[in-house]
């Protein structure tokens, strides 16, 4: 198994319920959204550039991603990019609307993550390994080339290893997780 593959396994153990991968594919951006918020402050004049924090934080977890898969690392690359470009404009705003802002995203984008967990009857998957926390958006950003039809051969074999996408009846526990 290749350690893409290791890593969105281990996490798709967690999300098999379709209803919580969709809450995901809103929550998981919402949150990475807000912590580029908060690590866009505060500013460091290099004298030919501004940077801020988040550009040591990015360029580390676009490091991890590219060392998983070339392609999943670009896709990574273009949304931090992105990311990185709207959180210009938060940071421009006063520190307190700056920081609630930021950290109204990122409560936000947790209650979202909590109601998905509800219907998959499981914890996050970083409850038992923090890594799980910078897997999750290279999850998302799987999950959502597989709607478009990408990559089918990494959710072939995803499916294969943790089981296929299904809806829980809330009214019975879930599953154990595959080994």
């Amino acid at each position: 198994m290749t350690p893409l593959l290791a890593q969105l396994t281990k996490y798709g153990n967690y999300h098999r319920d379709r209803r919580n991968i969709f809450t995901h594919l809103f929550g998981v951006p919402v949150i990475m959204f807000s912590v580029v918020c908060f690590l866009s402050r505060p500013p460091i004049d290099l004298g030919f550039a501004v940077i801020s924090p988040v550009w040591a934080v990015a360029l580390a977890a676009l490091t991890f991603y590219t060392r998983l898969d070339r392609r999943y690392g670009i896709a990574m690359a273009v949304q931090l990019t992105l990311f990185i470009f709207l959180a210009r404009f938060v940071a421009a705003l006063p520190t307190t609307s700056w920081l609630l802002t930021s950290a109204g995203l990122f409560f936000g984008g947790w209650v979202v993550q909590f109601i998905g967990h509800y219907f998959e009857g499981r914890k996050p998957a970083f409850v038992d390994d923090i890594i799980g926390l910078l897997v999750g958006p290279l999850f998302v950003t799987a999950e959502f080339g597989f709607l478009l039809g990408l990559r089918k051969e990494v959710e072939a074999e995803l499916t294969r290893i943790s089981g296929p996408v299904y809806v829980r009846d809330l009214s019975t526990p879930a599953a154990p997780l595959p080994k």
